[in-house]
């Protein structure tokens, strides 16, 4: 990272719409290889020597079809996303080639593990990873923010604050893999291809999210604390004054109160 970086124009980008993207990269897939068999299982019997393989392929087709919508639609991914993307595929890949279910439990090792590394490498590129998930102008005034650092002259001490969030990133995605590999050789353990493998990918998809979201969602919560914390301390900005939303209200807040 550069001593003296200035901060990424900030671009007007439609959001990404929340219910959606849960629902088709989530709740569908699970209700799908749950109760696929049953709802469609007699539709895809003329298609499918093995129907459990045509209801794997239909579940990873809704978060693969959202991928390319909201690419699409926003013109718009990263890393995360395309990572996102081909752990879907690698899974429909084991399902429908009835590989090892060992090697399931390596792949929801290896992504998590691959998006850590990713997470380091970027410090040493112009655009580190950082500044896409907690440094970001799309919810920050990045602008702001850096015009202080410059008057108070702190830009250095602020990329090493930076450096540091960075790690403790990858230490949330390395947390991420280590839980990831023992759930899911806990819970898939029925051979690639079969209702019982669905079942189960479907119980891991949903059991992740407890086991092993919240614990790396607290990681970054931290990483989080200290980042706003030393632009505090750096630039002497309140929370309200760099977040885009505080900013708003307490502009409105301003006005009401000198009427």
């Amino acid at each position: 990272m550069s001593d003296n970086p200035e901060p990424p124009k900030k671009k007007d980008l439609k959001k990404e719409n929340t219910f959606l993207n849960l629902g088709f990269n989530l709740i569908l897939p699970i209700l799908l290889l749950n109760k696929g068999k049953q709802w469609f299982g007699s539709y895809l019997e003329p298609y499918f020597e093995n129907v459990a393989v045509g209801v794997l392929l239909l579940a990873i087709a809704f978060p693969v079809g959202y991928f390319i919508y909201d690419y699409i639609k926003r013109s718009k991914y990263n890393i995360f996303s395309i990572l996102g993307l081909v752990s879907v595929l690698l899974t429909g890949g084991i399902g429908i080639l009835k590989i090892s279910t060992e090697w399931f439990a390596v792949k929801e090792a290896a992504i998590p593990l691959l998006l850590g590394i990713a997470v380091l490498i970027s410090l040493k590129t112009p655009y580190p990873l950082i500044r896409t998930l907690l440094y970001n102008p799309e919810l920050i005034n990045v602008n702001k923010i850096h015009a202080a650092l410059v008057t108070n002259d702190s830009v250095s001490a602020f990329e090493r604050l930076l450096v540091r969030c960075t790690w403790l990133l990858a230490a949330s995605f390395l947390l991420s893999g280590i839980l990831n590999y023992f759930l899911a050789r806990w819970i898939v353990v029925s051979p690639s291809g079969s209702d019982a493998f669905n079942s189960e990918v479907s119980k891991m998809m949903a059991w992740s999210w407890a086991v092993i979201a919240i614990p790396s969602m607290a990681i970054m919560m931290v990483a989080l604390i200290q980042l706003l914390k030393g632009i505090k301390s750096m630039t002497g900005l309140e929370l309200e004054d760099v977040l885009h939303g505080a900013e708003s209200k307490k502009a409105t807040q301003h006005d009401d109160g000198s009427k």
